[in-house]
């Protein structure tokens, strides 16, 4: 039952009520006049002298409907209290089901929230990754613009040598390198000394400055070949060994 319904009983119950208490009210007063007239009383034109004691009142007991009436009272009351109690109920489950309403509501806008935030997170992240893959080859093409070329001679070797040296710490210069270069090889990778002491000790020394393989072995400097005829590793290596015994290359200016 709707909570209108219930309003338009309640309104309804309310008049008859009234009605009804009218109608009791007419009922008892109509009972309460009979009751004062005697049942035997006889309609005179002239009045009698009357006793000098009145009569005492007697009240008839009330009419069969006014009872009646007012049992109906009672019980539309009790109804119109059932209904008053009903339509509470269906406003208490009215508030209740908005109430529900608006939670579902706000769980929904948060749950959407929370997708389209994942969502705009998820783009940020695949267009941060598109960069990144865009931006690679040209940070690949800078590496290799800024990467040295080394001509493939005395000059390019002694270069190359240069920038590892100073790479890892040890001292010398292109004009020591150079000077010494060409007084052990004239410049010759592949020139190997057959016949001083080194050579008859069977470690001939080899190479642009000619290192015997021990020496060469011992001051290795790691980036570069194990070839010991390797023109840049052969450097390295006699440069390593000449700053550690005499303090750079540039201090030597015969065998060494």
């Amino acid at each position: 039952m709707s909570a209108s319904s219930i309003t338009g009983r309640l309104r309804r119950l309310n008049k008859t009520q009234k009605l009804s208490a009218a109608g009791v009210s007419a009922v008892a007063a109509a009972a309460l006049s009979l009751s004062l007239v005697p049942a035997q009383a006889e309609t005179k034109t002239t009045p009698e002298p009357q006793a000098l004691s009145a009569a005492p009142v007697v009240f008839a007991p009330a009419a069969p409907q006014a009872k009646v009436i007012q049992a109906s009272i009672i019980e539309q009351s009790a109804t119109a209290q059932n209904l008053v109690k009903a339509a509470d109920a269906v406003k208490a489950k009215h508030a209740a089901a908005a109430k529900a309403k608006a939670r579902a509501a706000a769980k929904a806008k948060a749950a959407a929230k929370s997708k389209a935030q994942a969502k705009a997170k998820a783009r940020a992240a695949a267009k941060a990754k598109a960069q990144a893959v865009k931006r690679a080859p040209q940070a690949a093409s800078r590496s290799v613009a800024r990467t040295p070329v080394y001509a493939d001679n005395l000059n390019g070797w002694i270069t190359q040598a240069l920038d590892i040296m100073k790479a890892h710490g040890i001292p010398g210069s292109y004009d020591g390198l150079h000077r010494n270069i060409m007084r052990e090889s004239t410049g010759n990778p592949r020139a190997v000394n057959g016949w001083d002491v080194n050579a008859q000790n069977g470690t001939p020394s080899c190479g642009l400055l000619q290192v015997i393989q021990p020496t060469f072995n011992a001051y290795h400097v790691s980036g570069t070949s194990m070839n010991i005829y390797d023109p840049v590793a052969n450097i390295t290596a006699a440069a390593n060994y000449a700053a550690d015994r005499y303090g750079s290359i540039d201090n030597v200016n015969s065998a060494y």
